[in-house]
């Protein structure tokens, strides 16, 4: 009979919790579909004491995560403390110098440390294994590592934080403020500590530099992330927005251009009729373009006990079946290109919001501005006049950042800017 894949779990939070609860509720169906037991040897956390909602009596306890990783009743060390640092990155150093395989959803600690870490399991002739880092629930990481692994992949995309979704969709679907949906999401509980690993963009950036790394053969460079998350996005961008047939999505975008590798995670216009465009609520999608499928989409739950749990099973049942421990990142460490970050963009249309002084030939001055910095109007519409304002919404053709910038530049020296324009990119899917 099989030996048991014994884990060691360190964090009992959320999804620490949810892993607890599947290993109990399922285990003849996990014997079932890999030939042998799972069983939990010991867990940590920070308090002893805290009601989880599920006994912890059956399992040693470790007040320190590295003690739990070292332990010999531990084949797999289960990472769920979160943090780039401190212990979870000590204690997954020290499971791997333990000769254990490693299962996380700790993407901040990936997206900074990642290519160390996979140098250490591999030299180690372990594995570092993370679906449930990116896009929770969502099997993307398989995905990309297995199913389309005969592929060249072209670009990842997708809506990869589920509160800033929520946020923008709620804006629109309740008419409600930037301010007013904040607040609203805020006391739910939908939002981090710090609010601004979610509404910053910094939280989807970690899992964007993630699967970049796998889909183009390089090393995790959170760095090199153009970011700007939803803060000044506005009710007001949200209707026009609607009014011209788009939606307003946090997007993350990665792909190998002429001029190296554009990674960006910011606020950008999707067709409405689009599958982005029309995901709702705290969702998550990721997009995967490749030479042979053409496009894939994945969608669903982006957090949670439920599904980020299952998506720590799934590494959990991987190795239980005792399958080859392939490289961390799809090939192995040691031979991961140091990208090159792309130096522009590609061109691209974009949606500019202003208002203007209500006085002769304003408009036309904003129009000759963005002529002579190379930028054409496709579209351009004037709402209700506000006192001695003009709300103006301009759609551009493709243009470069370079051009635009220039155009944004030019038009805070026009001397007919009422308020700084809102410049947001609008991106074919």
């Amino acid at each position: 009979m099989s030996q048991p894949l014994r884990l060691g779990i360190a964090g009992l939070g959320t999804v620490g919790v949810g892993v607890v609860k599947i290993v109990r509720k399922h285990a003849a169906l996990l014997h079932a579909r890999t030939g042998r037991d799972v069983v939990i040897s010991a867990v940590s956390a920070r308090s002893r004491d805290k009601d989880r909602g599920v006994s912890l009596k059956s399992y040693a306890w470790e007040d320190d995560p590295v003690a739990l990783a070292t332990r010999d009743d531990v084949d797999v060390f289960v990472e769920l403390i979160g943090g780039e640092d401190g212990p979870a990155r000590d204690a997954v150093a020290a499971a791997l110098a333990a000769g254990k395989d490693v299962v996380t959803a700790n993407k901040a600690m990936l997206a900074l440390h990642g290519q160390e870490l996979a140098l250490a399991a591999e030299a180690a002739d372990r594995t570092i294994k993370f679906e449930a880092a990116v896009a929770g629930g969502i099997p993307v990481i398989k995905t990309l590592m297995e199913a389309l692994a005969g592929n060249e992949i072209t670009r990842v995309m997708g809506v990869m934080n589920g509160s800033c979704n929520y946020m923008l969709t709620r804006m629109e679907s309740a008419g409600l403020t930037y301010d007013q949906v904040f607040a609203e999401a805020d006391g739910l509980g939908y939002l981090e500590a710090d609010p601004a690993l979610d509404v910053g963009g910094i939280d989807a950036a970690h899992k964007l530099a993630i699967l970049s790394s796998i889909a183009f053969g390089t090393k995790v460079d959170f760095a090199g992330i153009e970011l700007e998350g939803i803060e000044r996005v506005s009710i007001e961008d949200i209707h026009a927005a609607a009014d011209m047939g788009y939606k307003i999505k946090l997007l993350g975008v990665a792909q190998i251009t002429g001029r190296g590798l554009e990674q960006r995670m910011q606020p950008c216009l999707v067709p409405d009729t689009s599958p982005l465009g029309q995901l709702e609520g705290g969702t998550n999608m990721v997009v995967i373009e490749g030479d042979s499928i053409g496009q894939v989409v994945l969608r669903g739950p982006g957090a949670g006990e439920g599904p980020t749990a299952s998506a720590v099973m799934s590494d959990v049942l991987d190795l239980a079946r005792g399958g080859a421990r392939g490289p961390v990142f799809g090939q192995p460490a040691k031979d991961l290109r140091t990208s090159t970050p792309a130096t522009s963009q590609l061109p691209a249309p974009y949606y500019l919001r202003m208002s203007l002084d209500d006085k002769p030939g304003a408009l036309a001055k904003i129009a000759k501005v963005l002529g002579e910095a190379g930028v054409s109007i496709d579209r351009m519409r004037q709402y209700g006049h506000r006192e001695t304002v003009a709300p103006v919404l301009i759609v551009t053709h493709k243009t470069t950042p370079a051009a635009l910038g220039q155009a944004l530049s030019a038009m805070a020296e026009s001397g007919v800017m009422a308020t700084s324009p809102v410049a947001l990119r609008i991106e074919e899917v």
